[in-house]
């Protein structure tokens, strides 16, 4: 066991401030198409974040060279990095950006991840990709995990000291239908977007055979469906694309350091300036936003961010007038606005930024089934199967996997290639309806930074009612 307060003690008189920041993650991928298993694999990773505080600018190197002449290689690289940004620096830096944090995280686990062996979670995905073949129009059937296990342990010179353990189980069941030159994939909830902070209870037989089934049928719809028309409509969208949506014209444009041009060169910029934070009217007054990494089961929850900031639930947007930003303690330094608690890494070998955890559209009180027949003419979009979205996270343009007609305050005909587009400010002031329920997914694949990190976020989200949104099809 690599002994962090040992070697914090030989380091913390070298710089005016020091902290280590220790990961160790394991990762296991299983995957079975068509019956045969086609991946199993585990890895594991760990190392450590050296971070320092020098002359009013802050230093990182990483290592997984945990001995002591490796710690102190990354040591020295930290603190001679600080210098040289010093000479540079555009803001000064200083304890209060860091500050004392002392407490533990665990995921909400209700059976332990070692409950099920391999050969268990192979039976079930062999019997899964066996019930999507319902049809001799079925082509192909997968399904997957992958299960990561992570544990961030930091403490620094100051006091703090934060244990923060992550159970991580994501489930991608998908088949695909074809008939002549017509090809169409249905999966359950848009890919890997059914991804929580579980145990193995998700991996229960009924539940998993039930929505393989349902997949299956949609493939088959799918494949004789019409297009969906171009025109402009009410757009009735379900949470697993809602999550995308969020994530794509909420999130990324409300992230400071975006805001104040840090990402430009990779991630881009945003639409959003610091003078709307109070002002605008980003959405219509059912349109209420939160940043909540304190949800139990959800992706991206944890007690603290990176720099030590407890995290809690902070509105972004209320009624639809835009607040706060995604910003952690150094950006709402720079930028003067409050911010919330998502300074964060995706590793021992990346420095914290500004990301989203868990970014939230609130319930409102509408049912689904009396949002469906307040339309007269609409499309009923889910699942993602696509997306594009400007620079300044503006204009945006997203497929769907699988829709259907509403006419008349009814469901009807399945469509296939379902498209919309719009702007965000106008897209969510046309919000007419939000539903009393939501249901959470996440995404672990959300990459920002240079040099790149993907880190993990979550979205709980209802059924949300758009009006004259443009749609089209493929």
């Amino acid at each position: 066991m690599f002994d962090l307060q040992h070697t914090l003690s030989s380091l913390k008189n070298q710089a005016d401030w020091v902290s280590l920041r220790h990961v160790a993650e394991k990762t296991t991928y299983r995957t079975i198409r068509d019956e045969k298993a086609d991946r199993n694999s585990i890895s594991f990773d760990q190392g450590v974040m050296i971070e320092v505080l020098v002359e009013g600018h802050f230093g990182f190197a990483g290592t997984s060279d945990l001995s002591p002449s490796g710690i102190q290689r990354a040591f020295a690289k930290a603190v001679s990095m600080a210098k040289s940004a010093s000479a540079y620096k555009v803001h000064e830096f200083s304890l209060e950006h860091r500050p004392l944090a002392q407490g533990s995280y665990r995921s909400p686990v209700i059976k332990p991840l070692d409950s099920f062996s391999a050969k268990e979670i192979t039976d079930i995905f062999i019997e899964a990709t066996k019930a999507m073949k319902i049809s001799d129009k079925i082509l192909s059937r997968s399904a997957t995990t992958m299960i990561v296990e992570t544990s961030f342990h930091s403490i620094s010179s100051s006091g703090s000291e934060v244990d923060q353990h992550f159970s991580i189980v994501s489930t991608d069941f998908s088949t695909t239908a074809g008939t002549g030159s017509e090809t169409q994939t249905r999966s359950d909830s848009g890919g890997l977007a059914r991804c929580l902070q579980v145990g193995a209870e998700v991996f229960d037989r009924a539940s998993i055979l039930e929505r393989c089934q349902r997949i299956a049928e949609e493939a088959l719809e799918l494949v004789s469906a019409d297009n969906c028309p171009d025109t402009t409509m009410d757009l009735l969208l379900a949470p697993d694309q809602m999550t995308l949506q969020v994530h794509e014209s909420i999130g990324h444009p409300l992230e400071y350091d975006r805001i104040l041009g840090d990402e430009r060169n990779y991630a881009g910029w945003s639409f959003v300036k610091p003078d709307d934070f109070g002002k605008l009217q980003y959405g219509s007054p059912l349109m209420n936003v939160t940043f909540d990494p304190t949800i139990p089961d959800a992706l991206a929850s944890y007690a603290f961010d990176d720099s030590g900031h407890q995290a809690t639930k902070e509105f972004l947007i209320q009624n639809g007038l835009l607040l706060k930003g995604l910003g952690g303690l150094e950006s709402q330094s720079r930028l003067e606005l409050p911010g919330v608690a998502n300074f964060r890494s995706a590793s021992w070998n990346r420095a914290p930024i500004d990301r989203m955890a868990n970014i939230n559209l609130e319930p409102g009180t509408s049912k689904l089934e009396d949002m469906i027949s307040s339309v007269e003419r609409g499309v009923f979009m889910m699942a993602n199967k696509s997306w594009s979205i400007d620079d300044y996270r503006n204009k945006f343009q997203f497929g769907c996997e699988y829709a259907k007609l509403i006419e008349n305050g009814k469901l009807t005909k399945t469509l296939k290639n379902p498209n919309y587009r719009g702007t965000t400010v106008k897209f969510w002031n046309s919000l007419k309806a939000v539903s009393e329920n939501r249901e959470t997914y996440g995404s672990p694949y959300c990459g920002k930074g240079e040099p790149n990190q993907v880190i993990r976020v979550g979205h709980t989200t209802p059924y949300c009612l758009f009006a004259n949104v443009e749609v089209f099809g493929a």
